[in-house]
C-alpha cells in the first residue's frame, strides 16, 4: 500500500539526482505546488491530472515558468517510474509548454554593460559585477567561491568555478580585476564576497545588487546576474572567440547552447541581400 512517506522518500531521492542546489530548491517548490493542487498520491495520478495542471498554470504563469514547473513534474514522474515506485510514467505524454527564444532581448551591449559597472559606487559590488561578466559564471558559482579558489598567474590570475553538473572549470582573470580582488583578500577559507553581516553573500543579495546597478544605469528592470553571463558569451563571440572556447569557459553542456548566442546576434543574414532598404 502506497503511503505519503513513500512518496516523500522517492521525491527526496529524485531531488538528490539534481547536482545544483538552486535546481533542487526550485524543483522542490514546483513539485510541492503540484502536489498541493492535485491532492493525490503519486500512484493515483493519471495523464489527465498532469494535463489539467498544465492548463491550470496558464492562469498565473508565463510560458517560461510554466515550462520549468511542468519539466519538474515530468522529471519526477519519470524518475518514480524508473525507480519502480510507479507502474507507468503518466507524465511522459504531457507536452512541455513552448516558449519564445528571447535571448536577444537579454543581451546587454558593451556600452550598456560598461555603464552599469561604472555607475556602481560600492567597490565590492563593482568587483562582483565585473567578476560575473569576466568569468561568465553563474551567480551560484561566484557567491559560492572562496579565496582558495583564486590563484595568481603571470598577468593577472585565475578562478576555479564549481558549478552545474558538478563540473569544475578554470577561468583567467585580467590584471586590473585581479588587483582589485587582491585588495579585498581574506584567509583562504573565507568566502570571496561577504554580506554586511559578515557571512557569505547569498544569491538573492547578489541579484539585488545587480538589479540596483541596472536601475542606476537606466537599464531594463529585468536585468539579473545571469545577464552578465549572456553578455560575456555574446561579446566574446563578437570579438572573435571561438565557440568551443566560449563553451569551455561558460561550462555549457553542448556547442548548441553556445551557438544560441550567434543566432541571437547574427553577423550575416539573407535580409542584407535584398533590394529594399
Amino acid at each position: 500500500m502506497e503511503s505519503a512517506e513513500e512518496d516523500e522518500r522517492i521525491i527526496e531521492l529524485w531531488l538528490q539526482t539534481k547536482a545544483s542546489a538552486a535546481t533542487r530548491e526550485a524543483y522542490a517548490r514546483d513539485v510541492a505546488d503540484f502536489q498541493n493542487w492535485a491532492n493525490k498520491m503519486l500512484g493515483d495520478l493519471q495523464l489527465d491530472d498532469v494535463l489539467a495542471y498544465s492548463r491550470h498554470l496558464e492562469i498565473d504563469y508565463k510560458p517560461r515558468s510554466r515550462r520549468r514547473k511542468m519539466a519538474a513534474v515530468k522529471s519526477l514522474l519519470g524518475f518514480a517510474c524508473k525507480a519502480g515506485h510507479l507502474q507507468l510514467d503518466v507524465g511522459k505524454a504531457a507536452p512541455l509548454p513552448k516558449i519564445k527564444n528571447d535571448l536577444a532581448e537579454r543581451i546587454l551591449s558593451e556600452e550598456e554593460l560598461m555603464k552599469l559597472i561604472a555607475l556602481e559606487p560600492a567597490p565590492r559590488n563593482q568587483v562582483l559585477i565585473r567578476l560575473l561578466y569576466v568569468t561568465g559564471g553563474r551567480v551560484s558559482e561566484i557567491v559560492g567561491a572562496s579565496w582558495r579558489d583564486l590563484q595568481p598567474r603571470e598577468d593577472g590570475g585565475q578562478i576555479c568555478l564549481f558549478g552545474k553538473r558538478e563540473k569544475t572549470r578554470y577561468v583567467l582573470l585580467p590584471e586590473k580585476l585581479w588587483r582589485d580582488l587582491e585588495a579585498m583578500r581574506a584567509n583562504a577559507d573565507s568566502p570571496l564576497f561577504l554580506s554586511r553581516e559578515g557571512e557569505r553573500l547569498g544569491r538573492v543579495q547578489a541579484w539585488r545588487i545587480v538589479k540596483a546597478a541596472a536601475k542606476r544605469a537606466g537599464l531594463s528592470w529585468k536585468v539579473s546576474p545571469h545577464w552578465m553571463r549572456h553578455a560575456h558569451a555574446s561579446h566574446a563571440l563578437d570579438r572573435g572567440a571561438s565557440v568551443p572556447k566560449v563553451q569551455a569557459t561558460l561550462g555549457h553542456g553542448s556547442l548548441q547552447t553556445t551557438m544560441q548566442y550567434i543566432h541571437a546576434r547574427p553577423g550575416e543574414s539573407s535580409s542584407t541581400h535584398l533590394a529594399i532598404q
